[in-house]
């Protein structure tokens, strides 16, 4: 099969109407695996009737509810589709004069794993594959973008045409309540689109975030055989050469597992030194400037980290797979999963509560999860944006969650119903 390269189509943008609902900000979410449980997502259900939350995350993980949902959000006008198909230029922006990311939304082709275009850089868990899979069968709806990086070309006509389309009113701007201006505009010139894709078919992409959502998109492009439109999935394309991303960690709850407990179990395996009475940013900036593989440990004790570092060659060659290069086998995660989670830190009959790790965005929230559920909060360092793309290049995938690229982009701005695709032309927008 010969691929040519990316190719990013146009499609007609569903977004929610601002004089039917209470305010755009209020019905957007974090990506539904940055949504915090239960607490988070409690104040996302409330905050308006119509968040995006109530489709990406529906209670019970009733998928036939969603797809219920999103149809008579349809139906009584709270998202209308765009009458004319576009490229959308995405901005998120801080204060006047601070743009964080400017990015291309569209539909990509789901490329074969053997052309090398999309290049993953983490594993993916099955069990949330399936999940992702069965919400979008029933909804057939991409209701988030995937966000992806490449390196473009300066002054290139990827770079004019996004900036370009800044120059005119927005199609929709809100502020969410962390201080970030989210600004939407459309492209529809077609001469302006082939432009770009004349460009992007030179250059093949990194996933920054959305694994799971390339993996179930991929999935359900062999279910259908490759037909139009689960042929391609809703992403948001940055040039990172204009708009680097930032690389933060993902940290680990462990509920089964006291840190004291923990400590136990390591039984030589790591040093393990505590840090007392020393703030979060000081404990991480502690752990940033540790040479090795090393972690913070934490949990009721709220005056108390233990660093572990300098874990044991032989446990390392024991334990860690010899089938990746080097690079690979010395990052944090692969040693956290290899050693600990796989290993000494194992849930074990005598153990209680849920026995399956958690995954935070954000330090704080790992450690309240941790001293409420009476477990351990692993913190880990982010991964440099260089080792991440040069073992996606080299074809090899770190550990589930290592990374979490950023800034995401917000849940709700726009989503991609397929029906308008399958269905041929729409109505205009009510």
């Amino acid at each position: 099969m010969h691929v040519a390269g990316l190719t990013l189509a146009p499609f007609h943008a569903v977004r929610y109407q601002p004089r039917r609902v209470a305010d755009l900000a209020a019905v957007t979410s974090p990506p539904y695996d940055v949504v915090v449980k239960p607490d988070g997502l409690h104040r996302l259900e409330t905050a308006e009737p119509h968040n995006v939350v109530r489709l990406i995350l529906p209670k019970g993980a009733d998928h036939r509810a969603a797809a219920r949902r999103l149809r008579h959000w349809r139906a009584s006008g709270v998202l209308t589709a765009d009458p004319r198909p576009g490229l959308y230029v995405y901005e998120q922006r801080r204060g006047p004069d601070t743009v964080l990311q400017r990015g291309l939304l569209g539909t990509l082709a789901l490329t074969p794993p053997e052309s090398g275009l999309v290049l993953p850089h983490e594993d993916v868990m099955p069990e949330v594959v399936a999940e992702r899979a069965a919400l979008t069968r029933a909804t057939a709806a991409n209701l988030e973008p995937l966000l992806l990086s490449y390196r473009g070309e300066p002054e290139g006509p990827a770079a004019h045409a996004v900036d370009a389309a800044t120059e005119g009113e927005p199609l929709l701007a809100t502020t969410t309540p962390n201080g970030i201006e989210h600004r939407i505009w459309a492209i529809h010139d077609p001469a302006r689109q082939a432009a770009v894709n004349a460009e992007l078919a030179h250059h093949r992409a990194l996933i920054a975030d959305g694994h799971h959502r390339w993996a179930t998109a991929r999935r359900l492009n062999e279910e259908h055989r490759g037909t139009p439109p689960w042929d391609r999935t809703l992403v948001l394309l940055v040039d990172t050469a204009r708009f680097p991303l930032r690389v933060q960690a993902i940290h680990r709850v462990l509920p089964w597992l006291p840190p004291a407990a923990a400590v136990d179990r390591l039984a030589g395996a790591f040093r393990v030194r505590p840090i007392r009475a020393t703030p979060l940013p000081d404990a991480l900036e502690t752990l940033r400037t540790t040479a090795g593989p090393a972690f913070l440990l934490a949990g009721q004790d709220e005056e108390c980290w233990h660093l572990l570092d300098r874990p044991a060659p032989e446990l390392i060659e024991r334990t860690v797979p010899h089938d990746r290069p080097p690079l690979w086998r010395g990052l944090d995660a692969t040693v956290l999963h290899a050693v600990l989670l796989n290993g000494l830190w194992r849930p074990r009959p005598e153990d209680t509560g849920p026995t399956n790790p958690r995954y935070l965005h954000d330090a704080p929230s790992a450690l309240a999860q941790a001293r409420q559920s009476g477990g351990s909060a692993v913190l880990l360092r982010p991964v440099a944006e260089a080792t991440v793309r040069q073992l996606a290049e080299a074809g090899v995938t770190m550990p589930q969650k290592s990374t979490s690229f950023g800034p995401k982009p917000a849940s709700g701005l726009v989503l991609r119903d397929l029906s308008d695709e399958a269905e041929g032309p729409i109505a205009d927008e009510t």
